[in-house]
């Protein structure tokens, strides 16, 4: 209580702790942006779903699922149609390997440089040139791997070894060095998040720069690191114009990545451009294939959600 027996007025300009709060329109507007921003997200993974369901229902009435999952010849628009997608599965995770291979230890070498090697400057100078590989669009990619890469290959490689004009080890090396950004940016600030009291404590000791990036910052940061890794594969998994352009439409169970090969977004992207009647069942076929990667894709979203929670670190 105030001297002339008023209520102080609280610092906010209320009336008091027991007066009427003023309405914060700004938090209210901020909150309903917030809210239908992760409808949205909501609603089209909804969406996606709703599309997919009814013509993968509709195509496993008419094909057997025992067939789809274990048979080992796609040709669904030939006469006799086969429709096990084994080759495509085998070809899709023979380059998505090949891609990881190839961007995992660079994206990590990469994010350990800027982190803990790099000066200020020149962090701020290697980053945003790294970071302008994710947004070259992946149809250079493809044209990249098909005219460059593949004749280097062809060049350098022994004569028994030598790859076809379409072949999966080309396009698993360009989308290794695509998804390099992936990993690169999302590993290198996970590893800024880390507190510097632990490196000032590891160098204290007599660590060496090494020791400290290896023991100290990378289990730090293993949550950050896994959660890229993860994102990574992901995208691997459903690029579509580089394995389209330079891995070919030879739907092939092979383990050798020197032979041409057709990868579930390869053919996604051959079968959905052509003129297949709506509704027919090798219309259909696209959206079984695309109901399954929407289901790895999914499984793989929630084992890196795992990972990041059991490896997650938390500090004051």
């Amino acid at each position: 209580m105030s001297a002339t027996g008023g209520t102080t007025p609280s610092p906010t300009g209320s009336p008091g702790p027991l007066g009427r709060a003023r309405t914060r329109y700004g938090e209210n507007a901020v909150r309903v942006v917030l809210v239908a921003a992760a409808l949205v997200s909501v609603a089209t993974t909804v969406g996606i779903v709703v599309s997919l369901v009814p013509p993968t229902v509709e195509f496993f009435e008419a094909v057997s699922p025992v067939e789809f999952f274990t048979g080992t010849e796609w040709a669904p628009l030939f006469e006799p149609a086969a429709y096990g997608v084994l080759p495509l599965v085998g070809a899709t995770l023979l380059i998505t390997l090949i891609a990881v291979v190839v961007a995992i230890p660079l994206g990590l070498g990469a994010a350990l440089y800027l982190s803990e090697y790099a000066h200020a400057r020149t962090r701020g100078v290697f980053k945003p040139v790294l970071e302008v590989l994710a947004g070259v669009p992946t149809v250079v990619y493809g044209f990249f791997a098909l005219r460059f890469v593949t004749p280097a290959l062809q060049a350098y490689l022994p004569p028994g070894l030598q790859p076809d004009i379409f072949n999966a080890l080309a396009a698993g090396l360009v989308m290794g060095v695509m998804i390099v950004p992936t990993v690169a940016s999302l590993s290198e600030d996970a590893m800024a998040a880390v507190p510097g009291g632990l490196r000032d404590g590891a160098y204290a000791l007599g660590s060496s720069t090494r020791l400290v990036a290896v023991r100290v910052v990378v289990p730090a940061a293993l949550s950050g690191i896994v959660a890229s890794f993860v994102l990574a594969v992901s995208r691997a998994i459903g690029e579509t114009m580089i394995v389209a352009i330079a891995s070919g439409n030879k739907p092939a169970l092979s383990l050798n990545p020197l032979d041409a090969m057709q990868t579930m977004t390869g053919f996604i992207a051959q079968a959905g451009s052509g003129d297949l009647p709506t509704g027919s069942l090798d219309y259909k076929t696209i959206f079984a294939v695309g109901a399954l990667l929407f289901l790895i894709t999914l499984v793989m979203n929630v084992i890196s959600a795992r990972l990041v929670r059991r490896y997650r670190e938390v500090y004051e």
